[in-house]
């Protein structure tokens, strides 16, 4: 038995990193899962690996109908949705004053108008359920955490592009808990501090991924990583699964009242700076 039983999820990018661990516990604990990536063959190779109910949507959730397609499947395959986990991302670094137009609106595309275009898309599958429940007087929960990062709430040097769309996340989240909670729809983000993935891994040749036919380059400098034992109180990044965790909870019954919230984790790093 799990605390997820008989739930649906989705969790864009959820065929590496963070996302893959989130939607790993979230099978453990009985969901259905819809995986999603880029790369179609890695996200079938995640989907069969997690184990569980899952179901298969790859492409660029920032190209065209995506996101509609991406909900779509998630009905067709599971017949509802109970829980939406916006997850995939990516980062381009640069200074400001060598930031193009494309690289910063390319962040923009994919942390805040991804998001914003899959929870429009879920709207009906979220809202319509709920009204029906509540005109029966039952409450049912459903979730949408949203990710974002401190580089959002703190901003961060190189990260312009990246830190605006993770801020915009802050305002999409609680303008819908304020809209949704009516429903039912917890609504909440996690900013994340510094997440052992391959955007914070060495910034070296070999460390890169592939959008649009385009090769980007991912990771931050070695000294930067070195610093991290002095930044967190923890003395160490986080894992993977550390990050799951807190998603975890704010998808699950155990968050049913927490509402309109950004938890941070981030190991105690910029402890009292941020809320």
């Amino acid at each position: 038995m799990g605390v997820l039983d008989g739930k649906s999820a989705i969790v864009t990018g959820s065929a590496r990193g963070i996302g893959r661990a989130t939607a790993e516990l979230l099978a453990s604990q009985g969901a259905q899962v819809l995986i999603n990536d880029l790369d179609g063959d890695i996200a079938e190779q995640a989907a069969q690996e997690i184990g569980g109910e899952t179901a298969v949507f790859s492409g660029d959730l920032t190209k065209g109908d995506a996101c509609d397609q991406l909900v779509q499947t998630a009905i067709d395959s599971f017949g509802k949705i109970d829980i939406i986990v916006n997850n995939a991302g990516y980062t381009i670094d640069a200074p400001i004053h060598k930031m193009s137009d494309e690289q910063f609106q390319k962040m923009l595309d994919i942390h805040l108008i991804v998001p914003f275009k899959v929870i429009r898309a879920a709207a009906p599958h979220l809202r319509e359920p709920a009204k029906a429940e509540r005109e029966e007087g039952k409450e049912v929960f459903r979730k949408i955490v949203n990710v974002s990062s401190i580089s959002g709430t703190m901003g961060n040097a190189g990260q312009a592009n990246y830190s605006s769309g993770k801020a915009g996340v802050t305002g999409l989240t609680k303008t819908l808990a304020k809209e949704w909670g009516q429903f039912k729809v917890n609504v909440n983000a996690v900013a994340f501090g510094f997440i052992e993935t391959r955007l914070t891994a060495a910034k070296v040749q070999d460390n890169t991924m592939e959008i649009g036919g385009e090769k980007v380059q991912l990771g931050i400098p070695e000294q930067l990583r070195q610093m991290a034992s002095m930044l967190i109180p923890l003395g160490r990044p986080g894992t993977p699964e550390e990050a799951a965790g807190g998603v975890f909870f704010l998808c699950s019954p155990w968050s049913n009242y927490v509402h309109g919230q950004i938890l941070n984790i981030t190991g105690g790093q910029f402890t009292g700076m941020t809320s």
